[in-house]
């Protein structure tokens, strides 16, 4: 009888023994592959900022709202000027909305053309001057995040300089209104994102662009 259940008994034991074996080398391949990521993990994170350029041609359709939606939060998490979140974005991904917003920057810059290059949608950053003398800085820090997170995920940027003068036109007030806005708002910037169509090179960096001091 013991003879007979001796073979089932020793091929589970390997069975036991092979399982134990597979765990520990899943474990090994799992250990080293964390290891390897966290030898690229600072230099992948540095190439966010070195490889992210100003995009001025986009590919027409629209990013899923997935993406859209984290490029929009990590400009949420933007320092601001004694926490005080001065900045509010308006995410313009309705074709007519983002066009006539095109129109009032023509209208309060002067020109004729697409003032947003294409791209299929425009963040509007605005930022409430009563709440901190540092708004305009606020504004651009948000515009940073932004246009760092979306390179991080694809998608192209560029700040485009036309909303202090699209929302100081009665077209644009008006706007503010609609959208149910209140405040001393000024506009920072337009921030426009998409796809893009277009790998521009860097500008070599200037001389003496940083400067040391012991």
């Amino acid at each position: 009888m013991l003879r007979r259940w001796m073979p089932l008994t020793m091929a589970m034991i390997l069975l036991l023994v092979g399982a134990v074996a597979c765990q520990k080398a899943t474990t090994t391949e799992q250990s080293d592959t964390t290891e390897e990521t966290m030898r690229m993990t600072t230099q992948e994170k540095m190439d966010i900022f070195l490889t992210r350029r100003s995009i001025r041609k986009y590919k027409p359709e629209l990013p899923p709202q997935e993406l859209l939606d984290k490029v929009l939060e990590a400009g949420t998490y933007a320092p601001s000027a004694m926490g005080k979140q001065s900045v509010t974005i308006v995410a313009v991904t309705n074709r007519a909305v983002r066009d006539q917003l095109s129109q009032l920057a023509n209208k309060a810059r002067g020109g004729d053309k697409d003032q947003f290059y294409g791209a299929p949608a425009v963040f509007v950053v605005l930022a409430d001057k009563s709440l901190s003398s540092n708004y305009l800085q606020d504004g651009a820090l948000v515009v940073g995040n932004m246009q760092n997170a979306a390179h991080a995920l694809g998608l192209g940027t560029c700040w485009v300089n036309a909303a202090k003068g699209i929302f100081e036109l009665e077209e644009g007030q008006a706007l503010l209104k609609k959208w149910g806005l209140e405040g001393d708002l000024v506009g920072v910037a337009c921030c426009i994102i998409g796809y893009p169509d277009e790998s521009p090179e860097s500008a070599p960096r200037k001389e003496h662009y940083v400067i040391h001091v012991d």
